[in-house]
Order: C-alpha cells, then structure tokens, then sequence
C-alpha cells in the first residue's frame, strides 16, 4: 500500500501512542522514546510543509517544548497528536515570524458549497496521495488550504482535531479541506489519476 497507509498506521497506532505517553509523564525515557518515534514522521512532514528545508530544527525546538510541558498534557494518543501538531505549528509560526516571512493567506470566498459525500472524488485523491506527493502538490495551495490538508494527509487528524490545531472553526477548516482537496484532486488528474480507478481508495474510511 505504501506511504498513502502512514496516517491509518499513525491513527491505529493511537492506543500504544497513549500508553507510552502516560508511562513518559510518571518519568519513564524509553516510553517518551516511543512516543516520539510514533509521532515525529508525520510532525515532520507536516512542518516541512510550513517551513520547508528548516522543518528539522523547529521540530527539535518543538519537542524540547513538548518534554517540557508533557505533565501538563491531558488525554488519549489522538490527542497528543493533536497536542503536538499545535506546539509544532506554533514554533513554525514563530519561526517564520523572525524570518519576516508570513505564511499565505487566502480569505474564504462567501459563496456556499456542496461539500462532498463520504466517498467523493476529492477523498479518493487523498487516498491515492502519498506524504511525498502531498508535500510536492501542497506548496501550489493557499495556506489555510494547504495546512488543513497536511494536518488530515500527513499527521492523520481528523476535522474537529485539525480545527483545534489551526484555532479554527470546524467548518471552515472542513470548507478550507475540501478545497484544497479539490485543486489536488484536478493536479492527481493530470497525473493520471481517474475518477474511477481510485474507487475503492476511500471505501474503507
């Protein structure tokens, strides 16, 4: 199956995430080690994605934060995901902000939209996507686009945990998803990537 699996195994690997993470706040290293090695591939997609060739570093001054702060964390391996991405996202701000780079951004237009079915063109391409692909095509997206597609793509959040992340209402990150969603899907399509053939991609979410 490939890298477009990553963030299922990520998400199912959501309970051993939380066990680790309970046994690292009563002070055990090797627990916090797991915890890490669950988490840290799709972190590092998701800042590459914000701050390019720079993302290992905020990564490190992300996790310094995390250890730092690990006792106060409360809840379940998808909420340290979530919890992490959140601190990652915020040290990648700040780390734009020293450089005097903004991320993009790109005003929701007010028009109303007919959001997708369950198993709709635009989640078949996200299906067939793998992490390298959705770092190569996201950089053509506008920012709120683009961040709500690596958050579901890459660190495997669902909507109302992505929303959490960006400081957002749910249905604005789903509207921005969708979106973002829709230009990849037309990109995948030019790759050769049909309506049809991905059919079965997204019968099992």
């Amino acid at each position: 199956m490939g890298q477009r699996e990553e963030p299922r195994r990520a998400q199912a690997r959501d309970g051993e995430l939380g066990e680790a993470v309970e046994r690292a706040q009563d002070g055990d290293e090797a627990a916090f080690a797991v915890a890490y090695r669950i988490v840290q591939p799709g972190l590092l997609g998701y800042l590459r994605g914000l701050v390019g060739d720079d993302a290992e570093d905020v990564a490190s001054d992300a996790w310094l934060e995390i250890a730092r702060d690990l006792g106060r964390f409360k809840g379940d391996g998808a909420g340290f995901r979530g919890w992490t991405a959140t601190i990652a996202r915020h040290r990648a701000l700040d780390h734009l902000r020293r450089q005097r780079v903004r991320p993009r951004s790109s005003a929701l237009e007010q028009d109303v939209l007919d959001l997708p079915g369950p198993h709709s063109t635009h989640d078949q391409a996200l299906e067939a996507m793998s992490t390298e692909q959705a770092l190569r095509l996201v950089g053509g997206l506008p920012q709120d686009q683009a961040e709500a597609v690596l958050l579901r793509v890459v660190v495997g959040l669902d909507g109302p945990a992505a929303a959490r992340v960006l400081g957002k209402r749910p249905g604005a990150v789903r509207t921005a998803a969708y979106r973002g969603l829709k230009r990849l899907a037309t990109r995948l399509g030019a790759e050769g990537v049909t309506d049809e053939a991905p059919r079965t991609l997204g019968e099992s979410k």
